[in-house]
């Protein structure tokens, strides 16, 4: 099995390691033989390291294990055969890494999974008694592989320290490190502990990093802003209104960092968030809607839209799905149909193939009537039901 990079769309499938194709899982795709010799490798030229007790132990216990388990067991098994001292351990690990991901590139690029390994170590043995050196480690280990989960222990437990080391690093040339800034210190990380810190300790470095030239950091910046809509969207919107001011970053990826950090907000119909994206709740509005009647489980329903307006109007298209349940409990999501425009005369038509797949990921289809209702620039215009069999 060939190692390859993670990307963020692998790690979405969650930490149990499910998710992989062909029958082999995410964790199996991530830790297997090959990767803990890639691990070994590098660490091989260190004095008295034992490559092949350390590829045969760590190999030997990954089947046991889920994927945030395996981390911690190789990490376990490296540091047997790496120094007690916690210095001395930073120092070889550091040593034995191998160059920092490619510069070159703008985004996606969140390095592999094995060179997470010491960012559990930084924990494990550094956070008590030499935060300083952990960090430092941290900041070079990033450079290969998102420090996001291990960056956030320090948070908890020096929070100052933590706070001034990252405020440095948002100023950093390495594009991973700025990232870190933004990205360890978000409110909901995925798979991620919780932090004590407050959000709005961190606003001060998305500051900083707004106007960052690379898209990898500035889609973190948005991402880190999307969790705060969900308890805080006034602060939000007035941030956002005041980097458009401030004019240091590009109007076009501006726009795009303000409808990224604002989706969730849309999705819940904000009004906050639909004017400052320039869409009008209260436009007058005609909408014809087209939802096949039956849709089978395996296949799609159809659905069309066309929306015609009084004057021209920036359109933002939802549709949120009501689900039939045998339990007769309540359940709905929002899916997107899309975004644009309608003038007088041209209306907007949007169309989707929504899939009613059999094994979706995050809820279940039932047999039985379902409704479909279309909402635009924030609000409920429409509904059509159709039958899933």
């Amino acid at each position: 099995m060939a190692a390859a990079s993670t990307r963020r769309s692998d790690l979405a499938r969650g930490p149990d390691g499910a998710g992989g194709g062909a029958g082999t899982s995410l964790a199996d795709q991530l830790f297997n033989a090959e990767t803990v010799a890639v691990l070994g490798s590098e660490h091989a030229h260190l004095p008295g390291f034992d490559r092949a007790a350390f590829e045969t132990e760590a190999v030997r216990g990954l089947a046991e294990r889920s994927l945030m388990q395996r981390i911690d067991w190789i990490a376990t098994c490296l540091e047997a055969q790496l120094p007690r001292d916690f210095p001395a351990l930073a120092d070889a690990l550091e040593d034995a890494m191998p160059p920092p991901l490619d510069s070159t590139r703008r985004d996606d690029d969140f390095g592999r999974f094995i060179h997470a390994v010491p960012g559990v170590l930084a924990v494990r043995h550094g956070l008590e008694m030499h935060p300083d050196r952990a960090l430092d480690l941290l900041h070079a280990a990033t450079q290969r592989f998102s420090m996001e989960y291990y960056i956030r222990p320090f948070l908890d437990r020096w929070p100052e320290m933590t706070l001034a080391r990252l405020e440095g690093w948002a100023g950093d040339p390495n594009y991973h490190v700025r990232r870190l800034v933004s990205e360890g210190t978000r409110p909901r990380l995925p798979w991620a502990q919780n932090i004590t810190l407050a959000p709005d300790r961190a606003l001060p470095l998305l500051d900083m990093l707004h106007a960052d030239p690379t898209r990898y950091v500035t889609r973190s910046v948005a991402n880190h802003l999307n969790d705060l809509t969900k308890s805080d969207l006034a602060t939000v919107v007035l941030r956002l209104e005041a980097w458009r001011a401030e004019g240091r970053q590009g109007a076009g990826e501006l726009d795009w960092i303000t409808r990224h950090a604002l989706r969730t907000a849309v999705k819940r119909c904000e009004p906050q968030a639909l004017k400052l994206l320039g869409y009008d709740p209260e436009a007058a509005l005609e909408i014809d809607l087209d939802v096949s009647p039956t849709a089978r489980i395996g296949e799609a329903l159809q659905i069309a839209a066309e929306i015609s307006a009084a004057s021209e109007t920036r359109l933002v298209v939802d549709y949120r799905i009501r689900f039939h349940r045998p339990s007769g409990r309540p359940g709905e999501k929002v899916f997107k149909l899309g975004t644009g425009r309608a003038v007088p005369g041209a209306p907007l038509t949007l169309s989707k193939r929504h899939p009613i797949k059999a094994a979706a990921t995050t809820f279940t289809w039932h047999p039985g009537p379902h409704v479909l209702i279309l909402q635009v620039n924030g609000r409920d215009l429409a509904e059509a039901f159709f039958d899933v069999v």
